[in-house]
């Protein structure tokens, strides 16, 4: 009698393994032919023997037991179907079709459940060697149930797409008018070709197509088996549905675990807009405008001005809202690499690429694709993005089959790309494409007004991230931030305000907290009043009556003065008192 185990579930999905004369053995031992690395798997935890002209598995006292049909077991004789369950893992004991069955209802429901295990393996392998072979499984379960002479399973969402798919196998498959029958009837039956063929339907739409034919001998039971294989379709529709179910979970997954690996610290973390001034207040008009349009957006400004916050805002704020939102930075990446990140690619489409990879385009179906620094885009991605933009459409890297596309697209630059245009750097036709409305995004310098909120709400957030309690900004310090110009815009005056948080003392922000930058290039601010100036030079005779005391020792000095060496070099420093000290 020959029979095997199929591994529908599992570290092992889609391995077959026949079981013969000679004991088989399953655990992590690497004496085991079914060797699993399953933590809860037991060091040698199962075996299958043949007595009495039948397969046994037996329970090696494992800790994690093993089960048979969700039953835990000590010793269970096997029969077709029998789903074994040991730790992670999930096998199907088969046998040849036409074996005598005591339970012919039970064993059906249980072949049942072995197909979709093996549809939904077969719909999430990424390999062309390891989907074929799990097809063969599934149509030879389904050859158990009906007396098939062969048959295919296709993936496609349109005719074009199940030819490309039917022109991988031999038989009479859906081709021509055929596809086109099947994508709009839904099944389709060939009495002369004794040809069975359902749509597989995810969420309503052709998502892919199982076709069976029989040999003449069947001829007379041709039709009689059309419900069993409508219901089989059903199976395998449902799985498949399960399959982009969990696809776009794990799409969402990564892009979530970009956005916070790509969020510490950053301003794009945040999907705020903060600011009251005139400059600000027309931008979010414009936002509010332009966000309910599907048109695309070039976003321009300086670095650090929160150009992918407007871009969020965008997003947020339009019907796409609930879809993606997949931020690209075009200068992050080399030529090749942003281009499988952009497209995506084939397995072996280049070294490296092991397997196949959705690219980022493809995870943002209909949500919104950001390009950031997109003047850094090379000129032969900016063919296949300008390509994009008008058909709405691409392939894989290494790939033949078209993808249909549906994104909202907006890029941001600190370049000029008119000028980039002019000397051939950038594409006038992709500028035009991008270039339907503009969005500025001011630089801090023109909304000085916005300085001290900014600042205030940068220190909340890194006071809660640092776990300190620093709950105001000193005046001295705040005249400081209002006198600095801020090259490094917004991302800048973040990074001074939690500098500042986390080597800061006191319970407050003072100006010797601030990086050193911004302490020299403001100088000390002309402040009118008594009381300030007073202050200041109570500091300066302090520190100079604590350096003379410890003859010229910083730690010394610090402690005399009750506060941490570094604070004292940046008092020394914000004081001008190093040619006082010296």
């Amino acid at each position: 009698m020959e029979a095997e185990l199929i591994v529908v579930s599992g570290e092992l999905l889609g391995a077959r393994y026949p079981i013969g004369p000679a004991e088989l053995r399953i655990g992590r031992a690497p004496s085991c032919a079914i060797r699993l690395a399953d933590s809860e798997v037991a060091w040698e935890h199962a075996a299958v023997r043949h007595s009495d002209g039948r397969f046994h598995i037996s329970d090696r006292r494992s800790g994690g037991g093993t089960y048979v049909n969700g039953m835990r077991i000590t010793d269970h004789r096997l029969e077709p179907g029998d789903q074994i369950g040991i730790g992670e893992t999930v096998l199907i004991y088969r046998e040849d079709a036409g074996e005598p069955s005591d339970n012919s209802q039970h064993h059906t429901l249980l072949r049942a459940c072995a197909l979709l295990f093996l549809f939904r393996a077969f719909a999430l392998s990424q390999s062309g060697a390891h989907r074929a072979a799990l097809e063969k499984q599934i149509l030879r379960l389904i050859g158990d149930l009906v007396p098939c002479a062969g048959g295919a399973i296709l993936l496609g969402r349109d005719p074009a797409e199940l030819r490309t798919a039917a022109a991988d196998h031999d038989g009479p498959l859906p081709a021509g008018d055929i596809a086109d029958r099947l994508c709009r009837e839904g099944a389709v039956i060939l009495p002369d070709r004794l040809t069975l063929a359902f749509a597989l339907y995810v969420r309503g739409a052709v998502s892919g197509a199982l076709a069976v034919w029989f040999a003449p001998e069947e001829a007379a039971n041709f039709e009689h088996h059309r419900d069993t294989l409508s219901a089989i379709a059903t199976l395998a529709a449902a799985a498949l549905e399960t399959a982009r179910e969990v696809e776009r979970l794990q799409s969402v997954t990564a892009l979530l675990l970009d956005r916070i690996a790509a969020g510490e610290g950053g301003i794009g973390s945040d999907s705020g807009i903060v600011g009251e001034s005139p400059a600000v207040l027309k931008l979010l008009q414009m936002i509010g405008r332009l966000a309910p349009q599907d048109t695309s957006v070039l976003i321009l400004g300086e670095s650090g001005t929160g150009k992918e916050l407007v871009a969020r805002a965008l997003h947020r704020q339009s019907s796409r809202a609930p879809k993606p939102f997949v931020a690209i930075n075009c200068a992050a990446l080399t030529e090749s690499l942003l281009e499988s990140e952009l497209f995506g690619h084939e397995k072996g489409a280049f070294t490296g690429a092991v397997a196949q990879k959705k690219g980022k385009l493809e995870m943002a179906e209909g949500g919104t694709v950001f390009l950031d620094e997109i003047g850094e885009l090379a000129l032969t991605l900016q063919a296949k993005l300008l390509r994009v933009l008008q058909q709405r459409e691409f392939e894989h890297v290494g790939g033949t089959r078209t993808i249909k596309l549906d994104v909202r697209l907006v890029a941001a630059t600190n370049r000029d790309l008119q000028a980039e245009v002019r000397i051939g750097k950038f594409r006038e036709d992709l500028y035009h494409r991008l270039n339907v409305v503009t969005l500025r995004v001011p630089a801090l310098r023109e909304r000085a007004s916005d300085i001290p909120t900014l600042a205030r709400y940068f220190l909340d957030r890194a006071a809660a991230r640092c776990r300190r309690r620093v709950a105001a900004i000193s005046p001295e310090a705040e005249r400081y931030l209002d006198g600095y110009g801020w090259p490094g815009n917004v991302r800048e005056l973040e990074n001074a305000i939690e500098r500042a948080v986390v080597l800061g003392q006191s319970d407050a922000v003072l100006p010797e907290d601030l990086p050193e930058t911004i302490l020299e290039s403001a100088g000390l601010p002309e402040v009118p009043g008594a009381l300030q100036s007073t202050m200041t030079q109570t500091k300066r005779q302090s520190i100079v009556a604590a350096w003379q005391q410890s003859g010229g020792d910083h730690k010394q000095a610090a402690a005399l003065l009750n506060i941490h060496p570094n604070s004292l070099r940046r008092l020394i420093r914000s004081l001008d008192l190093r040619d006082v000290l010296s």
